[in-house]
């Protein structure tokens, strides 16, 4: 595998600077242009927070692992609500599907501003779970990351587990 670098704004770094300030950078990328929305940056909390939807997208190739977006039902409302551009009540298919396709953005995002790798990292198709009784336990051996924001008064956080 080869070493990877990360950009930021035209400035590479290596991963070893840490991968959130990549990921804290594409998902405010996403949100300012899918959902014309300004995040507030917040501290993840601990223990993590209880997710109504969580959206994972795997990678796979020179960049291993998942990458999970996190929100509450409140959230997924509002971004399903921006995204078509009409107010929108129902938890349903529709809801599933915007918060699977940030996810899937923010994936996308994250991975072009990697170095070397665009086409050297596969995205899945995202997976949706929804509900209030869940837990999403990570099996990947490595590095673990966690952004969180504020979106509209509620919680959005985005998790990275890398494969070492």
């Amino acid at each position: 595998m080869r070493t990877l670098t990360r950009r930021n704004g035209g400035k590479s770094a290596s991963p070893e600077t840490g991968w959130a300030p990549l990921l804290e950078i594409a998902i405010l990328d996403v949100f300012d242009v899918m959902l014309g929305a300004k995040l507030r940056t917040a501290i993840p909390p601990d223990p993590p927070l209880a997710a109504d939807f969580t959206s994972m997208v795997g990678l796979a190739g020179d960049l291993c692992g998942v990458l999970s977006f996190h929100c509450r039902a409140a959230s997924a409302l509002q971004i399903t609500s921006r995204m078509l551009g009409m107010p929108v009540t129902a938890l349903d298919e529709t809801v599933r599907d915007a918060i699977g396709e940030i996810c899937n953005v923010v994936a996308g995002n994250f991975k072009a501003k990697v170095a070397g790798i665009v086409n050297e990292c596969m995205l899945s198709v995202p997976s949706v779970i929804s509900g209030a009784d869940y837990r999403l336990y990570s099996i990947v051996d490595g590095e673990r990351v966690e952004v969180a924001f504020v979106f509209d008064g509620e919680p959005v956080w985005v998790t990275l587990d890398l494969n070492n």
